[in-house]
């Protein structure tokens, strides 16, 4: 997959400071017609795997809520229809699984915690150069920009 504008704008929200749900989400937000604020603010509570409690990664979350709100259902009664969006999300989980082997937050880290301190750490030069979360976050975007690209154009 060759790297996209979307992959190029997600990785430099996060190196503005903003989590990995923020700036996969972010990127996408003239996608899925939200202003960029209203974006931010859904997207603010899934950084750190949601609070940073370490569970999914946020960047994952965020190909999520985009999926949803691209291709996402509106009646609670159609099974099919969820079935196929579930379907959806678990494709996007494998494809990026294929890349990263998982995708929770504090496996992707290297962490054995298992609910991190709610203080975000600082983002100083060398936070950005310990953390694969920049490509992880690149790869997510690149996974939901191509899936979208394939919807449209088949």
């Amino acid at each position: 997959m060759e790297e996209n504008k979307y992959s190029k704008r997600a990785a430099e929200l996060f190196k503005e400071g903003y989590n990995c749900a923020q700036s996969v989400f972010c990127a996408f937000s003239d996608v899925v017609g939200i202003d960029f604020e209203t974006a931010l603010k859904l997207s603010s509570s899934f950084g750190g795997g949601m609070g940073r409690l370490r569970e999914v990664c946020g960047a994952i979350s965020a190909m999520f809520m985009i999926a949803g709100l691209k291709y996402g259902y509106t009646s609670p009664n159609n099974d099919e229809i969820k079935g196929e969006h579930y379907a959806r999300i678990q494709h996007l989980a494998e494809e990026f699984k294929k890349k990263h082997n998982t995708i929770i937050c504090r496996e992707l880290l290297g962490l054995d915690v298992k609910q991190d301190d709610p203080t975000p750490s600082k983002r100083t030069e060398q936070y950005y150069k310990d953390r694969p979360c920049e490509g992880i976050i690149r790869d997510a975007a690149e996974i939901i920009a191509e899936y979208i690209s394939s919807k449209e154009n088949s």
